[in-house]
């Protein structure tokens, strides 16, 4: 009798702390047969390297979905809440339903699957770390495509983050659509 493969998926996200552009989330379902050497915390991956991993992962994963949830969003249900709702928006985008879900970190969204929250599964559970890489070149992908809608904030080189640069070019330039409106830097120059 063939013993049925578990589907286990991992799912992290990318872009809580920026002050612009969306959360990006990701699920995936590695494929035990396929082994990709290199995946890791997303973090701790040159750029180069993130690309040709997640390239690798898109193509020997059982299954992989990313999602985000907007700006607006952020702003209107809060960072948190935000992340949760591209998390569960990643699961049930899978083409493959999972048996158990392992989401990195301290909290699971809300999906019909069991989940378990892992502390430092990014660098722990090779499909959370599959996830990372997914959800941060990804919303990578999307902040380069906004740094040519919006080329006086640098998008393309700090990637929304808080930097002395972005703070500068925000200060001078004044809020864009697709900052977030409710992190205090950015909320700062809406009241003053």
């Amino acid at each position: 009798m063939k013993q049925q493969l578990l589907h286990i998926c991992g799912v992290d996200e990318a872009g809580r702390g920026p002050l612009a552009g969306p959360v990006y989330a990701a699920a995936v379902i590695l494929d035990p047969a396929k082994p990709i050497d290199g995946i890791a915390d997303s973090k701790t991956l040159t750029e180069k390297k993130r690309d040709v991993l997640a390239a690798a992962i898109k193509l020997n994963a059982i299954a992989w979905c990313v999602a985000f949830a907007t700006v607006e969003e952020i702003d209107r249900i809060n960072i948190l809440q935000a992340t949760l709702l591209a998390m569960k928006r990643a699961v049930e985008g899978l083409s493959h339903a999972p048996h158990q879900v392992l989401v990195d970190g301290l909290q699971c969204p809300s999906i019909a699957y069991p989940a378990t929250a892992v502390v430092n599964g990014d660098s722990t559970v090779l499909s959370i770390g599959a996830a990372s890489i997914l959800a941060k070149t990804a919303r990578d992908a999307e902040m380069c495509r906004l740094d040519l809608e919006h080329p006086q904030y640098g998008f393309s080189r700090h990637k929304g983050y808080s930097t002395a640069e972005h703070l500068a070019l925000l200060e001078l330039h004044g809020v864009s659509p697709v900052h977030r409106k409710s992190y205090a830097p950015v909320k700062r120059l809406l009241t003053d």
